[in-house]
């Protein structure tokens, strides 16, 4: 078993306690149930406690943990024995059952949703529809049955009113194909619906109102979401398959046997004689009646009142009912129609659920899984004949049961090749225990066996002319004035000696039964007082056949479907029909041999206290459920052989490292030469006995010291795994790095090869002049060839330059140069700089821009030259300038490469100032089409000036000015700094000012103006 639960939980199964007494089962179950562990086994029998509230337990991740597992893998479980008894049927395509049985409130309705919920999850895998419509079916069909089929008790706000046992087809690969449902003794019940059906359906909502509803236990714990469980039957039973006209009809019906319940009668005088008339104290009681059933009023009414009587010669005779026989026929017609309605349901679901043209010979032999969730043992203040065929019913599994346990050990101990001697019931040999019960016993393997055998009390009940069931048909069935009070003296009369039957007549001295009235059966689950009163009635369950010819001829065909019966002409004489009771063996006759054919699997469901509270257990009424129950002589019977037995690879699996010739592996000729090796290190061999595959285990020690063994080696084999585990995790781990470091340098191989391979492609035509692959567009390269792919792009630039450079002559380049100069500096953020003109530097020199002063300049050139030992000349031109005391002169620019000179036109070019080159740090300039340009030298006031020409017109020079200068900047290896802005400042003696462009389109002439210390450039407009 899966370690799940620890020592602290118990032992999961009871067969492993060390002593077999019932303290000892107690505290066991009580000290799981604390731990919130729920269920234990009894070998392959589920013991169940209902917790009184959610625990999780359930699911679909529990059910993947139980699925496909053994049993004893996982801690106990409903899914295990769900799983267990699915597995057992697919592998041997066997037919399985689940009995899940206990009293009232024990939970076995709750387990029985349970193991379907695990059937309908673990069927199924490829989806098929058609078996999707059956689980849908199979689900919902409980949520309607027991809306139909359960009530509120005093022991039981859910209690189960009805037997059950549900067959679910499977076809050869496991999935359901179909069911069957087969229901056993109903007691009649309804409730809750909207208020606008109410009002249809002439109905309150106030249960009290109405006879049949304010009886019982239900009005004092009412629930108070029955508007939600109503709508939860209604769409179930959409679900199923049931149409709108037939849910509508359901409704009506119950309402009917409401109203009919409220029905009164009174006997009137008529015309002062003696003779009394029967009537209806409430008319408007049967014209509801009439309207919900849709038949004549007047049949109604004259059916509540008479009946009709056929005699042999055809003869009809009408003999009218007094009060109380018509309050006897209402009753019995109210009931009637009930159960009619639940075996409409019934059938109703069973036709939806049927197999679709399955052929065997097409799709092989079916095989079915049973499911029997049928109400417990019944004990009542005042118990009737629904108790006693309750109780009887008990009995009758309680004997299959025992029946079938030893069959099964019986079966598994021949298949397994250990001797087995006969287990059998010596019930008149053995001596009275107390509570006058007698006990079976017999041998296993030399040990005594000893289990209550019921046999005489299933035969106290069932036994032809002399049992109960027997007395009260012919009780039933003889003429003349019998009444309950004859037939329990008929009783008394025939089990006067019986062990198990008692009544006050034969016990005078018992005041707890009364004279007359009261019987008592001390049965396997412990004496119960039956009261006689109603047995003859309830066995009788008469109906007058006017009711079922009535209900046969109703309009409605949901009900007149339910009376096939009612069709009889009114003259026929109609045989007797089988009593209630004589019904109710044939069917549990025929439900025992239908569960002795199957593989058997059981739960015995146990309720925990009477108050229906979460967490608490009375031991006092839990340790009856256990001895009723049977569950201390079960442990006695699955230990008297063996009290474990397990399949020798299970055995290795868990036990193996405990032994040094099985740990890790064996190398012995087979798994159960191994074990034998195993148990012979530890000294166990003579407490075993050695089957064909599995190894049995006699005495619960012998398990507690390999689990005691095993406990001590589990961490140093956890810590050996965890060693082992950590080193393929990182082997694992380094695996994958190499590999991912593979892939990726073949990756990046492969990106390289084809990005190189496509830049080859296109710039196949680079080397083509006159563009040289200048429209060529680069492809994106992968993240890794980025900085590859830039230094390419950079030599490829640097390149196709030299290519077009190469043919430019040197005389231009010079100005070629400039032009790059200019175009860094000024980063595209002018709009015009005169790239795309020929730069001539020395404007003053040239007779086509100077024509008259070429001569005078060139003479004041070569005085400076002479004086300042300048070079070349890198820039001249006429300019306009403003001083400091905002006047604007002409003046003339004049940049060599050791100077910048301001000179003066009008004066020969007299030189008014000379500032050496190296001194000018920038330039500012503006970013439009004026030729605005601000000097900016270290140690001397800025120089402003515009640069104006003659021709060509608009000429713009301050790219060249701006390119011949930081060109040279460049080459002495220094920076210059190039500003361009729209308003640029600049520093006068010390002041600072600033200065802009206006244009304006009267303006002839670019010109200065000063206003408040600033300048502005006034620039025509084009």
């Amino acid at each position: 078993m899966e370690d799940d639960e620890g020592p602290e939980c118990g032992k999961p199964d009871f067969v492993l306690l060390d002593q077999v007494t019932m303290e000892d089962f107690m505290e066991n179950l009580k000290l799981r149930f604390e731990k919130g562990r729920i269920y234990t086994y009894i070998g392959e029998v589920l013991v169940s406690v209902n917790p009184y509230q959610e625990l999780p337990l359930y699911g679909p991740e529990a059910i993947a943990r139980y699925q496909g597992r053994e049993l004893y893998e996982r801690p106990p479980h409903l899914y295990a024995v769900a799983n267990a008894a699915y597995r057992a049927m697919k592998r041997r395509s066997r037919d399985t059952c689940i009995v899940i049985s206990g009293e009232s409130g024990a939970g076995k309705t709750e387990a029985s949703k349970h193991i379907m919920q695990y059937i309908a999850a673990v069927t199924n895998p490829s989806q098929r529809a058609e078996v999707e419509r059956v689980k849908d079916v199979l689900l919902k069909s409980t949520c309607v049955l027991e809306a139909f089929g359960n009530a509120r008790t005093n022991r039981n706000h859910n209690s189960s009113r009805f037997g059950k046992y549900m067959d679910i087809n499977f076809d050869f690969k496991g999935d359901p194909v179909g069911g069957h449902i087969h229901s056993y003794l109903l007691e009649k019940v309804l409730r809750g619906c909207e208020d606008e059906e109410l009002q249809e359906l002439h109905l309150q909502r106030n249960p009290a109102v109405y006879n049949f509803t304010r009886q019982g236990a239900g009005l004092n714990v009412l629930d108070t979401d029955e508007k939600s469980h109503h709508q939860a039957v209604t769409e179930a039973m959409r679900v199923i398959g049931f149409s709108p006209e037939e849910v509508a009809s359901v409704h009506r019906i119950l309402a009917a046997i409401l109203h009919l319940g409220n029905i009164e009668f009174v006997e009137l005088e008529e015309n002062n004689l003696e003779q009394r008339r029967l009537a209806v104290t409430e008319e408007v009681l049967v014209d509801h009646v009439a309207e919900l059933t849709a038949t004549p009023r007047e049949l109604v009414l004259r059916c509540l009142l008479a009946r009709t009587v056929a005699s042999g010669g055809r003869e009809v005779i009408e003999k009218g009912h007094t009060a109380a026989e018509a309050s006897y026929a209402r009753d019995a017609c109210a009931k009637a129609v009930y159960q009619r309605l639940f075996e409409w349901v019934v059938d109703r679901i069973n036709h939806v659920m049927e197999p679709r043209d399955r052929d065997p010979r097409r799709d092989g032999k079916d095989t079915v899984i049973g499911v029997l969730d049928i109400y417990g043992f019944e004990v009542f203040p005042v118990n009737s004949f629904e108790q006693f065929c309750i109780n009887y019913c008990n009995e009758k599994l309680q004997q299959l049961f025992i029946q079938l346990i030893l069959k099964q050990e019986q079966e598994e101990y021949e298949r397994e090749g250990i001797a087995w001697q006969t287990v059998g019931a010596r019930p008149s040999l053995n001596p009275r225990v107390p509570g006058g019960r007698e006990m079976g016993g017999g041998t296993v393997l030399g040990r005594q066996v000893e289990y209550f055998n019921n046999a005489t009390i299933v035969d106290l009940v069932e036994r032809p002319h002399r049992g109960i069931l027997a007395v009260l048909d012919e009780a039933c069935s003889t003429a003349g004035p019998i009444t309950d009070r004859i037939f329990l003296q008929t009783l008394d009369t025939h089990h006067r000696h019986h062990p198990h039957y008692t009544s006050r007549q034969l016990c005078p001295t018992d005041k707890t039964m009364e004279f007359g009235r009261d019987f008592r059966i001390k049965h396997y689950a412990g004496d119960v007082t039956y009261s006689v009163e109603g047995f003859i009635d309830k066995n009788r369950d008469f109906l007058f056949q006017d009711f079922k010819r009535l209900l046969y001829n109703s309009t409605d065909p949901t009900l007149r479907a339910m009376w096939p019966d009612g069709q009889q002409d009114i003259t026929e004489v109609t045989k007797r029909p089988l009593t209630a009771g004589t019904l109710f063996k044939n069917s549990m006759v025929a439900l025992v041999e239908n569960l002795a054919s199957k593989e058997p699997f059981y739960v015995r469901c146990i309720k925990p206290n009477e108050d229906k509270v979460a967490g608490k257990l009375d031991e006092g009424h839990c340790r009856h459920q256990v001895a009723y129950l049977g569950l201390l002589e079960n442990v006695r019977v699955r230990r008297a052989g063996f009290a474990s037995r397990q399949p020798y690879p299970r055995f290795l699996l868990r036990y193996k490292m405990t032994c040094e010739y099985t740990w890790p592996n064996h190398l012995l000729g087979s798994d159960k030469a191994a074990v034998g090796a195993l148990l012979e290190q530890h000294g166990l061999h003579g407490d075993v006995a050695f089957g064909h595959s599995k190894l049995f285990i006699r005495s619960p020690r012998t398990l507690v010291t390999l689990e005691q063994s095993r406990a001590c080696l589990i961490p140093i084999i956890v810590l050996l795994l965890q060693k082992a585990w950590r080193g393929t995790l990182a082997r694992r781990r380094c695996r994958r790095l190499r590999a991912i470091y593979t892939i990726m340098r073949w990756f990046r191989r492969h990106k390289v090869r084809a990005h190189l391979t496509e830049l080859q492609r296109r710039f196949q035509a680079a080397r083509q002049p006159p563009h040289y692959g200048r429209d060529l567009v680069w492809p994106p390269p992968p993240t890794v060839l980025q900085p590859f792919q830039d230094i390419c792009q950079a030599l490829f630039s640097r390149w196709r330059a030299r290519q077009l450079v190469k043919n430019i002559p040197p005389s231009d380049m010079a100005q070629i140069k400039a032009k790059v100069a200019a175009m860094a500096a000024l980063q595209e953020l002018r709009q015009d700089w005169g790239c795309r003109r020929a730069w001539a530097r020395d404007y003053l020199s040239s007779p086509t821009d100077n024509p008259t002063a070429s001569g005078l300049f060139a003479q004041r050139l070569k005085t400076l030259r002479e004086k300042d030992g300048f070079g070349a000349v890198l820039f001249s031109s006429h300019v306009r300038k403003v001083n400091r005391f905002s006047k604007s002169r002409d003046r003339a620019l004049l940049l060599t490469d050791r100077h910048l000179y301001k000179l003066e036109p009008g004066r020969q070019y007299r030189v008014m100032r000379a500032v050496p080159l190296d001194a000018v740090t920038g330039l500012s300039v503006t970013s439009g089409r004026d030729q605005l340009v601000v000097l900016h030298a270290r140690g001397y006031d800025d120089l402003v000036v515009c640069l104006h020409r003659s021709q060509p017109p608009l000429d713009n020079r301050i790219g060249e000015l701006v390119g011949v200068l930081a060109a040279h900047c460049q080459g002495e290896g220094r920076a210059l700094e190039v500003r361009v802005s729209d308003c640029i400042p600049l520093t006068q003696r010390g002041a600072r000012r600033l200065v802009s462009v206006e244009h304006r389109s009267e303006q002839p002439e670019p010109d200065f103006r000063c206003s408040r210390g600033t300048f502005t450039l006034l620039w025509p407009s084009c």
